[in-house]
Order: structure tokens, then sequence, then C-alpha cells
């Protein structure tokens, strides 16, 4: 992994000596002059931040190399200075010894004694919060507007009596009837609507039906090992009269939770406590340089600490799963990860999805080039320690350290199941500017680029730029996004919350058919 040991006192960054790539650091002309291993060489093209130039003359179907890394192969000759992206880099597939364990170095724990704290909220059983929300969760599509009717009704006035009670959230769904049963899908649904109601953020939960669907209320709550009680209550639609009584019977439900919800204080918690969900969105050619390596970095510090760090995004390690896989504490680890590879190989087969090389076109325009260029940038944002487990999409997280979540790439599903696996606090890089939130774990917003950070200062908490800008080391950045995280944890409101998002962004996985 980069390391950061380049430079940056020039308009370009090369990542190894290796590389014949060079990444701009900022726009350039067609003409600029340089001199790169001692030669002179001419732009050929006008270059935007974060896209890449050959360093050398490369010949039709040579390597590129990134992070001294194969990222494709020239499909043309391409001369030394000429812009290196989509138009003229193929993909290619090399088959890499995934090298069970190979990397694998123990981890340098903090004693016990020394280890960082953050002010949680401990729940009766144990369990570690970082927010203290009541949530209304839909067991299906139609009983969502009514959820929503609910949580809508406790407006900031109506819980000014409860202030230690962050808010009263609707996680409100698009599934639930219309899908086969049983099916991988049906159990997906029910294991992410478990994952939240049994979220330790959610200090009460109210589960919403309609009567006729699949997803009956109490056979969700029976298969999960739900239970009717002081901080979970059911209602059914069909049952209590219809959409206005059923609306009338929820607040009710709410407003007999709240005290008991408002009842709790803060105390110093060790991290060990703490399952950090990585996201990467909008990613450009700085994210693999500045956010995801920081990111990288607070991760093993945070490992070190007895915390947990949630890798996910599947079809963004594609490519690049040795780099996991060599790091499995066991082989089984590290072939459930290439299982899930496989499986998505399949789900995939014959769709133009991610997983098949393309980027999106905000990818493209930030200087990446396929997925495996990106794939490279999202990996580090797991850091160096051992991978400790491989897990399905919103399985409950039970071992720490360093763990693999499946899911999809994209932003919204992917934090979804890792809040339902547990994770209470998201870190979440991006180099374009994605507009993010999440309930009820909240997320902190890492900015790849010091232009962007300041364009979108509103909504970006950290910026990972400053690494471009030779302000700070990757060991540095990762020492302060650390503290930020124990910061938004003990309660400090992100940047995401305080614009108010996260009440739209609960989207579970539809991976089967609709019928």
């Amino acid at each position: 992994m980069w390391q950061n040991k380049t430079a940056f006192d020039g308009p370009f960054v090369r990542l190894s000596p290796r590389d014949n790539v060079l990444i701009a650091r900022e726009a350039l002309g067609i003409g600029h002059r340089l001199v790169i291993d001692g030669e002179p060489v001419r732009l050929r093209a006008q270059i935007e931040p974060g896209h890449k130039i050959a360093a050398v003359r490369l010949s039709a179907g040579e390597a590129i190399r990134k992070y001294d890394t194969v990222i494709g192969v020239a499909a043309r000759v391409i001369e030394a200075g000429e812009h290196v992206h989509t138009h003229n880099v193929a993909l290619t597939h090399l088959d890499c010894d995934p090298g069970f364990g190979l990397d694998v170095k123990p981890v340098d724990y903090v004693p016990q004694a020394q280890r960082a704290t953050f002010a949680g909220i401990v729940r009766p059983d144990g369990r570690v919060a970082t927010r203290n929300f009541i949530g209304v969760i839909a067991s299906v599509n139609c009983s969502s507007t009514v959820i929503h009717q609910i949580a809508a009704w406790f407006t900031a006035e109506r819980l000014r009596p409860y202030p230690n009670v962050d808010g009263v959230v609707a996680f409100a769904q698009t599934s639930g009837c219309g899908m086969s049963s049983p099916s991988e899908h049906f159990d997906v649904l029910r294991r992410t609507l478990a994952g939240y109601a049994r979220h330790p953020n959610l200090a009460g939960v109210l589960i919403v039906g309609l009567g006729c669907e699949r997803n009956q209320v109490g056979d969700l709550l029976d298969s999960q090992g739900l239970r009717i009680g002081a901080t979970t209550h059911a209602l059914v639609m069909q049952n209590e009269g219809g959409t206005r009584a059923t609306i009338a019977a929820g607040i009710a439900a709410v407003e007999k939770m709240l005290p008991a919800a408002n009842d709790v204080v803060r105390s110093q918690v060790p991290v060990s406590h703490l399952k950090i969900g990585l996201e990467c969105g909008g990613s450009d050619g700085f994210s693999g340089i500045t956010a995801n390596p920081a990111l990288g970095a607070a991760m093993d510090l945070l490992v070190r600490h007895g915390g947990t760090a949630i890798l996910s995004e599947t079809p963004e390690i594609h490519g690049v799963e040795f780099m996991l896989t060599r790091r499995a504490v066991t082989p089984e680890v590290g072939q459930k990860l290439l299982d899930r590879l496989a499986w998505w190989e399949r789900y995939t087969h014959g769709h133009n999805g991610q997983f098949n090389g393309v980027v999106g076109p905000g990818n493209q325009r930030g200087g990446l080039a396929n997925i495996f260029e990106k794939s490279l940038g999202s990996a580090m944002k797991a850091g160096t320690t051992p991978l400790q487990a491989v897990y399905e999409y919103a399985e409950p997280i039970d071992r720490a350290g360093l763990v693999f979540m499946d899911s999809p790439g994209y932003d919204p599903v992917a934090v979804t199941g890792q809040i339902a696996s547990g994770a209470n606090l998201i870190c979440f890089t991006t180099g374009r500017g994605s507009m993010f939130g999440s309930k009820p774990a909240p997320t902190l917003k890492l900015a790849s680029n010091t232009p962007m950070f300041r364009r979108l200062e509103d909504d970006m908490d950290v910026n990972c730029g400053l690494v471009l800008d030779g302000e700070r080391s990757i060991a540095e950045m990762g020492q302060e996004i650390f503290e930020r995280i124990v910061r938004a944890a003990s309660g400090e409101r992100t940047k995401s919350e305080l614009l108010g998002l996260g009440d739209h962004e609960f989207v579970p996985w539809h991976m089967g058919i609709v019928s």
C-alpha cells in the first residue's frame, strides 16, 4: 500500500518509482513542459486534476502501472505526456495468487489501561450506542406512509421535553411483498429490518405492517428472535382500523417509549465498542492518494484500540481481492471472500454493472479509468491489519478488528447493510462530493481534495486534501480522523446531521425477482 512517501512539490504525483503514469495535482494545459526521469516531456492534452499522463512511451498491450500495480494495458501506443484514461486503457484480468495469510502481521494492540475512550450510551444489556433515536420501521412498502406520518408528528417542539432523545426516525422501504419467499432476498430483507430493530442507537422500536403482505409482522418477529416488550412494539394496519387509526396508535406507542428513552446519560467507555462502517462514493483520482489511505490509517489505530472496521462494497475490491486474502487470518476466511466474489460473477453476468469493469460517470470525470483502478484506492480504507472475518449482507458482526461485509457498491444499500450489521458510525470518503447522511448511525464525510472541501464545506467534515497539499502525512491525517471519530461517537454532530440528512437513506438490498 502506498504510504505517502512521495513529496508533493510539483504539478504531478508519482505514487511508486515503478509506475509509468503520473497523476495531475492541478489542471494543466496542452504544451505544459515537465521533466520525467531526467527527460523533457510536453503534455499532449488538457489534463484535469486527478487524471493520469504517461510518464514514458507505452507500447500497445503494455501494462499500465499505478501504485506499482497493473490497472490495465495500453489499448494502443501511448506517447509520453499523453492523457491516460478510458479512451486508451484496456481492461485486463490478472490471475493473482490469493496467498491466504501470507501478509498477516500481528496487531500491536494498545494496552487496555491506555486505550482511548468516548462518551457512549450504555444500554441495560451492555450494548453501547453513539446516538439515541426511536425508530419506526415498515415491514412492507404499504406501511411506509403511515410510519412517515408517525415520525413526522414528533417535531422538535414536541420532543423538547426529551432533550436526550435525538429524534424519531422512520425507516421506510419498498419491498416486503411482491417478492419470492422463501428466498435469499426475503431472508436478507428480514435480517436487515431486524438489524435495525436491535441496533443500540435505537432506544425503542415500533414495527408497522399492513396485514396481508408476505413479510408478516408476527413471522418477522419470530424468525429474527425479536420480542414485544417495553422497547419493542408492533402494529398491523388492517387490525388497527386503517391508516388514521394506525397513525394514532403509533404516536401513542412512541409517546410511551419517550420517557425511558430520555432517561440516559453518556459515560466514558472504551473505543473497542465502536464498529465503523467504511464507505466511499463519488471517488476521484485523489481518493486513493489521500482520503482512503488516511481512513485506513485511522482504522489501524481503531483496531489497535480494540475496535472494529467494516469494509464492504464487494464490486469495489474486484481485481484487488488479493490485498485482503493475503491478510486473512485463516484460509477459510480468505476463501469465503473469494466465494462472495464468485457469487457476484454469477449475479452480474450479462449485465453492464460496475463489477464488469466500467465505473460511473463521476468516477470517470474524476480520473478513474476502470474498476481495478477504483478498487485499488477503495481497498485502502481497510488499512493494514489482518482480515478477521467475512460476513454476508446485514449479518450481525461478532468479531473485532478488520472485517468484510458483502454488499453492492451503491452507497445507501451498502451503508444500510453495515448499520444492520451493527455499525454505530460511518466514515464516508468522497472525491466528487457525495451528499450523504445516515440514521441511526451518523456519517462523517472525508474529502479527498481541498478545492472540493472548500466548495462543499457545509457537507464535508474532514479535509484529507491536506495530504496532497503537503500539510499532513497519511499518519497525521489518520490520527486526525481517529480523533474526529471519537468526538462524533461522543455526540458531536456531523455535517450531515446538522443538515438533517439520513431520513431517506435506508435502502435494503433488493437482490431478487419482483412478482
